[in-house]
């Protein structure tokens, strides 16, 4: 799943329908959703959560956008994945959580 954000140098202003269109040319297949805070007071409930549960390098923020987290079937944060993680180097923790 996707959770657009502008907090990151300002990489993602537009709308949610300017994003969704945009990433259509990157062939983009998972779930996209509304633009979001991760960070912060006005951060969304999902990334408090994600945040607290898995803290990163750095502290539990998230500094940068494509910052993964990896859940097991029942909404349970299993690890994080920095930016330049792809998600197919981490397939075989995917699988085992399938």
């Amino acid at each position: 799943m996707g959770f657009p954000c502008n907090q990151f140098g300002k990489q993602e202003p537009g709308t949610n329908t300017e994003i969704k269109e945009f990433v259509k040319k990157y062939g983009v297949t998972f779930p996209l959703f509304d633009k979001i805070e991760v960070n912060g007071v006005g951060a969304h409930p999902i990334f408090k959560f994600l945040r607290a549960k898995l803290k990163g390098i750095l502290g539990s923020s998230v500094k940068w956008n494509f910052t993964k987290f990896l859940c097991n079937r029942e909404g349970i944060p299993i690890e994080r994945f920095g930016p330049p993680t792809s998600p197919m180097s981490f397939e075989s923790s995917i699988v085992k959580l399938l």
